[in-house]
């Protein structure tokens, strides 16, 4: 969402009050900075303990008109449009504190929050933010109409229509959400709601707060308001900022192409389960060994697409974490079926370290060769510098090969390579490459 490679949280707290939407509350809402690796948090300060509620969608309890977050008897109510501001202006990691049980609704966009954050100010953390890159189309359609699907994509956006009753007000809008984008032409979109909603969501206890200076009605085919309609499409640039909070509620940012029609909060925190359940599912092909953590996962298959080696001469079985653009984690399997094993001490077999280094070279390449401007070329192994072998590698070893790529320039790359296994450094070495077209 954010072009930073490194994950964000505020450079200091800032406060906004006001009235909540469906409580009619007064409430006092405070942004804090968290340490990386934190992710969104929300903590109702006015409660004895103080407690600490996940922005999770393990933690979603209800999705009538607003996504509510619960642990325990704790709630929180309405989080969507602070999700999706942070979010959307590329803040990883926060503490929310309210003095109540629902923000401020402000009027009725995300941009009050996005001032907030502004007003905290923005700042880099060191540790890589990790990215799920969306590998195979995630699909999902309700009885009600709605229908969610993810497409790979090599940026973050959203197409959504928006379709309302007997298929009044019907707007499309698709955006690329950055921080730029988001703030100017997303986050100023009014919540909206049908005239004919608005009995039976007061006679639920619902909306006690609201007015027409933090919603937009809509009756029949008028529209009702305090001010001009914002944008022609307000209604699904709202929709686009709602998918935005409740789809970061899996807890994952991710590459993918999202394309919505009749969305709601049902259906973007059903979508958001479907991240959850997929990410899993991708980092379950991992071996059950402890590994550097990553966030996307090549099969053999695709290796071979990325690099010309074959048999016997593959050193890298799988691909099982990209951290950022620059660092990259794969797999060997080593058996006692290897080609090499039959010469190389018989009797003790003992995996060369030239091969530990040509494995090495082969995962640096496939970090070379995922930059766009490299896809096609062919790495050329040049040096290795200050290579060292510190433990036999033997059959039955699963041997993680990670690559940190130092510099690139031209058509040189530079990168630091070891080899683990059960997490000690069994060799390591600084490598340099050639790229050369194909």
């Amino acid at each position: 969402m954010s072009a930073s490679k490194y994950q964000q949280t505020l450079a200091s707290a800032a406060t906004l009050t006001g009235t909540s939407l469906h409580t009619g509350e007064k409430v006092t809402l405070t942004m804090k900075p968290a340490p990386a690796g934190h992710g969104i948090k929300f903590r109702r300060v006015d409660l004895d303990d103080q407690p600490f509620i996940d922005a999770h969608v393990s933690n979603v309890q209800t999705v009538e008109r607003a996504t509510t977050l619960a642990q325990g008897s704790v709630k929180v109510h309405t989080v969507e449009h602070v999700i999706s501001a942070l979010a959307g202006m590329g803040v990883d990691n926060a503490i929310i504190e309210m003095d109540a049980n629902e923000p401020p609704i402000g009027d009725g966009s995300s941009l009050p929050y996005v001032q907030c954050i502004k007003k905290a100010g923005i700042a880099q953390q060191d540790e890589l933010r990790r990215v799920f890159e969306i590998r195979e189309p995630i699909h999902l359609e309700t009885r009600s109409g709605s229908l969610i699907t993810v497409v790979p994509d090599k940026s973050f956006r959203i197409s959504c229509t928006q379709v309302g009753p007997d298929g009044r007000m019907t707007q499309y809008y698709s955006a690329e959400i950055t921080p730029e984008i988001y703030e100017t032409q997303i986050a100023p979109a009014r919540t909206f709601v049908f005239y004919e909603d608005v009995q039976p969501l007061m006679e639920k206890g619902l909306i006690k707060g609201g007015s027409l200076e933090n919603a937009v009605v809509i009756r029949g085919e008028s529209v009702m308001s305090k001010e001009p309609m914002r944008f022609k499409e307000e209604f699904a640039r709202h929709k686009i900022l709602d998918l935005v909070g409740d789809l970061m509620l899996s807890g994952k940012r991710f590459m993918g192409h999202v394309i919505a029609v009749k969305p709601g909060h049902g259906p973007n925190t059903d979508m958001a389960r479907e991240l959850v359940k997929t990410y899993q599912q991708a980092r379950s092909m991992v071996p059950a060994l402890k590994i550097p953590t990553g966030e996307a996962v090549m099969d053999n298959l695709e290796v071979q697409k990325v690099l010309p080696h074959r048999y016997p001469f593959l050193m890298v079985d799988r691909i099982v974490g990209f951290e950022g653009e620059m660092k990259c984690t794969g797999v060997k399997q080593v058996t006692i079926n290897e080609p090499y094993f039959q010469g190389h001490f018989p009797g003790h077999p003992v995996m060369p370290g030239v091969l530990q280094v040509e494995a090495m070279a082969q995962v640096a390449s496939i970090v070379l060769l995922r930059q766009p401007e490299n896809q096609g070329k062919i790495g050329y192994f040049m040096s290795a510098d200050d290579v060292k072998f510190r433990k036999p590698v033997l059959p039955g070893d699963t041997l993680f090969i990670e690559a940190e790529i130092l510099k690139i320039r031209r058509n040189i790359g530079q990168a630091r390579c070891r080899c683990l296994v059960n997490d000690a450094v069994v060799s390591e070495g600084e490598l340099m490459f050639a790229l050369i077209d194909d």
